[in-house]
């Protein structure tokens, strides 16, 4: 009776225009996404994994939430106790929250559309366990700049920008919180910077690459709050074989089998 009910309650989702329901193909959970818009990538789903550590019953903040499907991976993959999404599009935000609803996640998570710069007024100082994020990668003035207003936001800092999102994890973090981010593997020096000048110390980074002897095009990074110095390097994570298929550890992180 309980699933008969979910399915009623799934099947009242609306969508809109050029919007579709994608399978994520982990534990029965679907994510909404407009096929115009940013939509989700590998980047997402390698950080859901790497922040997969969350401890049961815990508050974490996603920034930058988007489709949401860090949140919704991360309600899948831990028992964290409630996850906030912040995201500064409204329409992206809206289309978010129907994809809570379709899942049943209501309860245990929530999109707020706001400006990171504003948390101050919506949560609370040292209030959460974890931060994660996928941030816009590159800087407002750099690279080819995407026409569409969506997609410049979701991939360059127009809204906000590296040290934003750094600083505001700082806000949010009880002491000895986690922060899991995922960005380009040219930022790093930018990003271990800025971490140690508001105190968020880098434990772990890991570099990942598109295939062996690639050099990397995105890495990995776990910092804690007030941590003490100690910086391990992961080994390197590989995304395609020399067969051009995923690699056995890309299976086992989408939970696949390989064919």
């Amino acid at each position: 009776m309980k699933n008969l009910k979910k399915r009623r309650k799934n099947m009242d989702v609306k969508l809109e225009k050029n919007e579709r329901i994608d399978d994520l193909e982990y534990k029965g959970y679907k994510i909404i996404q407009n096929v115009e818009g940013f939509c989700y990538g590998v980047d997402s789903v390698l950080l859901s994994d790497y922040a997969r550590g969350i401890k049961k019953n815990t508050k974490v903040v996603d920034i930058g939430s988007g489709t949401g499907i860090i949140s919704i991976l991360l309600c899948a993959k831990t028992e964290l106790k409630k996850i906030y999404g912040i995201e500064i599009q409204e329409d992206v935000a809206e289309m978010s929250r129907r994809s809570i609803t379709l899942n049943d996640l209501d309860g245990r998570c929530e999109i707020l559309n706001i400006n990171i710069k504003d948390v101050e007024k919506y949560l609370d100082k040292n209030s959460f366990d974890a931060v994660v994020t996928n941030p816009p990668y590159k800087k407002e003035n750099t690279g080819l700049k995407n026409i569409d207003k969506k997609n410049l936001i979701s991939r360059h800092e127009v809204e906000c920008n590296l040290e934003d999102i750094i600083e505001k994890s700082k806000y949010l973090l009880k002491d000895l919180g986690e922060l899991f981010m995922v960005h380009r593997a040219e930022r790093i020096v930018d990003i271990m910077c800025l971490l140690r000048k508001y105190n968020l110390e880098p434990k772990n980074i890991r570099f990942v690459h598109p295939k062996v002897n690639e050099k990397p095009n995105l890495v990995l990074v776990r910092a804690v709050k007030y941590a003490k110095p100690y910086l391990k390097i992961d080994n390197p994570l590989y995304i395609y074989g020399e067969d051009g298929d995923y690699t056995d550890e890309i299976y086992k992180i989408y939970e696949k089998r390989k064919k």
